[in-house]
């Protein structure tokens, strides 16, 4: 079982960062074969998805739609004012596994990988973990 981490910056307040090719060079030196990838997002107002890589709006509109199902001004008690950031990325999720088949990830014909940035810009991580199947 091999683990590590990963690095991501987020430029903005809000976005959604492709990380589907950080997560495929983590296969090529690993040689898996099959098995799974495990990634943990440790972050409070941060999480990871799956989703519609080939048009950016796709992400724009995730970021958009979020932003209207969760008020943004709401008299929220948290003090550090950032309590909007916490309920999207309870909404989206802090982890996921992928499956691996002959050393590459098994996605969609159009799904890509995304760190999903609530409360940027920041320097984050993303703890993975790779299992092989016997």
């Amino acid at each position: 079982m091999k683990s590590g981490q990963l690095s991501v910056s987020s430029k903005r307040n809000m976005e959604l960062i492709d990380i589907t090719d950080d997560i495929k060079s983590l296969l090529t030196p690993a040689a898996v074969g099959t098995g799974l990838i495990h990634l943990y997002n440790p972050h409070t107002t941060a999480g990871l998805t799956i989703n519609e890589g080939a048009d950016p709006a796709v992400r724009e509109d995730i970021i958009a739609g979020l932003s209207a199902f969760i008020p943004l001004h709401l008299p929220f008690k948290h003090a550090e004012g950032n309590s909007p950031a916490h309920l999207m990325a309870s909404l989206i999720g802090s982890s996921l596994t992928l499956l691996v088949e002959d050393d590459r990830l098994v996605l969609g014909q159009w799904q890509r990988v995304f760190f999903c940035e609530f409360d940027g810009p920041r320097n984050r991580h993303i703890l993975w973990r790779l299992a092989t199947t016997l």
